[in-house]
């Protein structure tokens, strides 16, 4: 097995235990600089704007994929990477959270980023048809499942997905991906060199 194929387990095993649930004890920054694919995607904006990764050219991204209505890892998610920008200080504006979603049934545009909105007004929401969603998801290996509607009302049910916080750096290269659960000072420890330049 060649040093690609290796590492291509790794992440594979590493997104499943995160689908699981256990990616806390594995909690470490992976490096994937040429073992994931570089930034890239045309998603749903805010106001209906078509936005791509052209627009985030010299900003160091982290990337999170997720949905409006969940109700436990989302938003902790977002609370984790908004301290993370303010830890940052200044150097927060050099950074953007792009919060994927993996339900664009119920994630308008306007939804989403009235919903990062709450936590950090670094954070962009961004949605697309089924097509564009499985395109991206695809793209960087998160695997989701929309569940069956739990009651009546077809709009209640709950959304699986893969746990990650992907990183890109300013020229849109794949750096790092991390567990949601690693601590706010590995993250930043990851980050700095990258707005450093390096």
């Amino acid at each position: 097995m060649n040093r690609i194929e290796q590492l291509n387990k790794q992440i594979l095993v590493f997104a499943l235990l995160c689908i699981l649930g256990v990616g806390n004890a594995l909690a470490v920054v992976h490096p994937v600089r040429g073992f994931l694919p570089d930034l890239k995607f045309t998603l749903q904006g805010a106001g209906d704007t078509t936005v791509t990764e052209k627009d985030f050219s010299g900003k160091v991204v982290l990337m999170f994929f997720g949905y409006a209505s969940c109700p436990d890892i989302c938003p902790t998610t977002m609370v984790q990477l908004a301290q993370v920008t303010e830890a940052l200080g200044a150097d927060a504006d050099k950074v953007r959270i792009l919060f994927v979603s993996v339900d664009p049934h119920r994630d308008t545009p306007d939804i989403l980023q009235a919903y990062v909105d709450q936590f950090d007004r670094h954070a962009i929401g961004l949605t697309g048809n089924e097509s564009a969603i499985a395109d991206v998801a695809r793209r960087y290996r998160v695997a989701y499942k929309i569940e069956k509607p739990e009651d009546s009302d077809p709009d209640h049910y709950t959304v699986a997905h893969s746990r990650g916080i992907y990183c890109f750096d300013q020229q849109g290269r794949a750096r790092w991906l991390a567990p949601d659960t690693e601590s706010q000072t590995e993250l930043l420890d990851a980050l700095r060199p990258l707005l450093a330049g390096n």
